[in-house]
Parts: C-alpha cells; structure tokens; sequence
C-alpha cells in the first residue's frame, strides 16, 4: 500500500475534517476540526493529509520538541477505511519522515492506558513506553538503529 502523506491545503481540508472514526474509538481523538484549529492557533503543530488513490482516508500532524525529538499526533483513518493497514502506513511514513531530519534524537507519541489497538500498533513498529507521560496518556518512543 503506498499512501501519501500531503500538506492541508485550501483544496483538502474540507476532506479532513469530513473524517470520522468509529462510536468506540471517539474517547482516543478529536475531531479533525480540533486538531487543525490546534495546528494553526497552537503554534507547534504542522498537518498532513493522509491520501491514497487520489482521495483524503486520513489526518495526522506532527511537531518538534524542546529536546528536538519529533512528535506524531492527531493520528485519524476514516472509519471506513480502517482495518486496512493505513494507520501503519501512515505512522511508518511519517517515522521515517521526521527520523530523517538532522538532529531528530528519536520520534514520541501518546496515547491513552484504554486504548489497547494504539497501543499494539505503535508496540509492533518499534515504540518502547517511556514510563513519562503526557497528561493522561502514555508516551512511547522510537529510535533508529
């Protein structure tokens, strides 16, 4: 599967906000509204489209940390479009991505203690929890070998 991973632009994302995720997983996101507000108002934040044939299946962003290591964040697939490898394509993209940048020590993410899916997806790509958190959630940690 090779997905995209494409700026939000003027002509996209009306397509990102469109997405939504499952009844069960709405405790685990925000809407993509909330999250671009959050990019654009926050200062920290940068979005991307997640696109595949031509269409917006999903959302992330990523940021830069005090310490220089990369975050990923806002990580949503339509939920019609889940259960379809996306959701690791999409943080394997940007891992290798943000790995890639000069300086980039390691690459964090959080997640909620109740979200066991999140949580043996980023297990199975190489993040080991930290024993930090942010928040309530966990944060895991990835570092090239």
């Amino acid at each position: 599967m090779t997905i995209s991973l494409e700026p939000v632009t003027k002509d996209n994302w009306r397509a990102c906000t469109a997405l939504s995720v499952r009844p069960d997983q709405r405790d685990f996101v925000n809407d993509v509204a909330h999250y671009l507000c959050l990019c654009h108002y926050g200062g920290l934040w940068r979005p991307l489209a997640v696109v595949l044939g031509g269409e917006v299946v999903g959302f992330c962003m990523w940021a830069v940390d005090d310490d220089r290591s990369r975050w990923i964040g806002g990580l949503v697939v339509d939920a019609s479009r889940q259960r379809a490898g996306i959701g690791r394509a999409t943080v394997v993209a940007l891992r290798e991505r943000l790995a890639a940048e000069p300086d980039c020590p390691n690459v964090a993410l959080s997640y909620s203690p109740d979200n066991t899916a999140a949580r043996a997806l980023y297990a199975s790509l190489g993040f080991v929890e930290t024993g930090e958190t942010e928040g309530d959630e966990i944060v895991a940690r990835w570092t090239a070998s």
